[in-house]
């Protein structure tokens, strides 16, 4: 089993944290994963200002995956009320498949309950994605049925295909 360890990202992070996930989401890049949305949108996922933006937002933080030096993975937690909200999970494409993320997302969990002693967590996926709703409901994430329209954002990203939208999942601890 790989060693790996988490932190909490700072901004001196931030560019090196955009190219991770960039490389997870988009790209010809992340077709080295089964996680890529390239066949969905072009463009990027986010970029350092977005990143710097979430890591200095209150009850917001974003949670690192690291081996030895290197940065192997990510996870945007967000408090929100008495829940908090899941997103750019991401693991560096070439890494994908050997776990990382599932332990990374148990760390983002257990991380965010012990700074906010919250037991709701909310995350919302693509529902063509049905390998990663899959992955999901492994974890315990239960699909609402919840369906939202997919954000707009033409200066990051445009969608190669007509009518995506986001389905909201969720997990009572």
């Amino acid at each position: 089993m790989l060693e790996l360890t988490f932190s909490r990202a700072e901004p001196v992070d931030a560019e090196q944290l955009a190219a991770l996930i960039n490389s997870a989401y988009r790209g010809e890049s992340s077709r080295q994963g089964w996680t890529t949305e390239a066949d969905l949108l072009d463009g990027r996922r986010t970029d350092a200002t977005d990143i710097l933006d979430l890591i200095s937002r209150e009850e917001s933080m974003i949670l690192l995956c690291r081996r030895q030096a290197g940065l192997l993975g990510s996870v945007h937690l967000q408090k929100i009320d008495q829940q908090v909200q899941i997103g750019m999970l991401a693991v560096a494409p070439a890494m994908q498949g050997l776990g990382i993320g599932k332990r990374l997302l148990a760390a983002a969990e257990a991380e965010a309950k012990q700074a906010w002693l919250v037991k709701h967590f909310v995350m919302a996926v693509i529902p063509c994605r049905t390998e990663l709703m899959a992955f999901y409901e492994r974890r315990g994430y239960q699909r609402t049925g919840t369906i939202k329209a997919f954000p707009v954002n033409p200066a990051l990203w445009q969608p190669k295909v007509v009518g995506l939208s986001l389905e909201l999942l969720e997990k009572h601890l």
